[in-house]
C-alpha cells in the first residue's frame, strides 16, 4: 500500500513524463493524459494485483485495457515507473520502429500492453471476453477498462455495455474519463451525452461516481469501493469527473490541447509547475 504523499509525487512525475515526451516529437495527446494521471497512478501503485513479469494470457491477476489509446503517453509512463519495461524508454516515444508507438500496439510487444486500442469504442468488448475468459477459468481476479467520454458516442460501446449486463459480467469495473472534453470541443457541443448515470444503470450496471477525479484519495476510495461491488451480478462502471489537462494551467480545462504539444517556453512552464519527484528519464 501507498501513501497520499507517495501517489502524489508518483502522479507529479508522471505529469512531467508526460509533457516532455509530447515536447520532444512535437506530437502526442497532453490533454488527456494529465487528467487521468491520478488515475493510473491509483490504479497501478495501489489498487491492482498484477505481475512485471508479463505474459499475454494474465492468469491469476487483475488485468486493464485502455480503450482511449490516444492517452497513451500516460499509460507509458505509469508502466515504465511500475516496472515494466525500463523507463530510459520513453525517450523513444513516437519514433520510427519503437514499441512506444503514439497508440498503443502488441506487435512491438511491450510489457502491460494488452491490446491496440487507436480505433475507439473497441476495449470493453475485448475487456468483456477476458472476464468471461477468467470465469471459465475459475480466476477470481478482475478486469479494468478506461473509456473517454466522448468515446461513449461510438455505438459498439453500447452494444458491449448492454453485453456486460446481459451476461452479468460482474468481475468488470469500467471507467469513465468524464471530463466532458474531446477534441473538437466540449461534448455538449459535439453531441450531449445525456444522463450518464441514468443511462448505465438503464442497461443493467452498478454505477457510482468520483466527483473529484483528479483527488488521490477520492480515487483510492472510489476504486475500492468499486472493487467492494464485484462479484454482485453486475458489471460496475466508475463515472470519474477529471478536468482535461489537471496540473498544467494552462492546458486545463479545455480541449485546446487534446492533441497539441508545448513548445519549449511552454514546456518549462509546465515542468516548473510539477518539480521532479522520482527523477527523469
Amino acid at each position: 500500500m501507498s501513501t497520499t504523499k507517495e501517489l502524489q509525487d508518483f502522479t507529479q512525475q508522471v505529469r512531467r513524463d508526460i509533457v516532455r515526451m509530447v515536447h520532444k516529437v512535437q506530437s502526442g495527446h497532453p490533454g488527456g493524459s494529465l487528467g487521468c494521471a491520478e488515475f493510473f497512478t491509483v490504479l497501478y501503485q495501489d489498487v491492482m494485483d498484477y505481475s512485471t513479469d508479463f505474459s499475454m494470457d494474465g492468469k491469476n491477476e487483475d488485468l486493464f485495457f485502455l480503450s482511449n489509446g490516444h492517452i497513451s503517453p500516460v499509460f507509458y509512463s505509469v508502466l515504465s515507473r511500475s516496472g515494466f519495461f525500463p523507463v530510459s524508454e520513453l525517450s523513444t516515444f513516437r519514433l520510427l520502429n519503437t514499441r512506444l508507438q503514439g497508440h498503443p500496439t502488441t506487435h512491438e510487444g511491450l510489457p502491460g500492453i494488452r491490446i491496440a486500442s487507436g480505433s475507439l469504442g473497441q476495449g470493453m468488448s475485448v475487456a468483456i471476453g477476458a472476464a468471461q475468459t477468467k470465469r471459465l477459468n475459475g480466476d477470481d481476479k478482475l478486469v479494468y477498462t478506461l473509456h473517454g467520454d466522448g468515446e461513449l458516442q461510438e455505438g459498439q460501446l453500447w452494444e458491449s455495455i448492454m453485453y456486460a449486463a446481459g451476461r452479468n459480467i460482474d468481475n468488470l469495473i469500467s471507467t469513465v474519463d468524464y471530463n466532458g472534453q474531446q477534441i473538437d470541443g466540449s461534448t455538449d457541443t459535439v453531441l450531449p451525452l445525456g444522463d450518464l448515470k441514468a443511462k448505465f444503470v438503464a442497461f443493467g450496471w452498478d454505477v457510482l461516481e468520483v466527483k473529484k477525479g483528479n483527488d488521490i484519495e477520492s480515487i483510492v476510495a472510489g476504486l475500492k469501493e468499486a472493487k467492494f461491488r464485484t462479484g454482485k451480478g453486475k458489471p460496475v462502471c466508475i463515472l470519474l469527473y477529471t478536468d482535461m489537462g489537471n496540473g498544467v494551467d494552462f492546458m486545463a480545462g479545455t480541449h485546446a490541447w487534446h492533441g497539441k504539444p508545448p513548445n519549449d517556453e511552454q514546456l518549462e512552464s509546465a515542468l516548473a509547475q510539477n518539480p521532479e519527484t522520482l527523477g527523469d528519464y
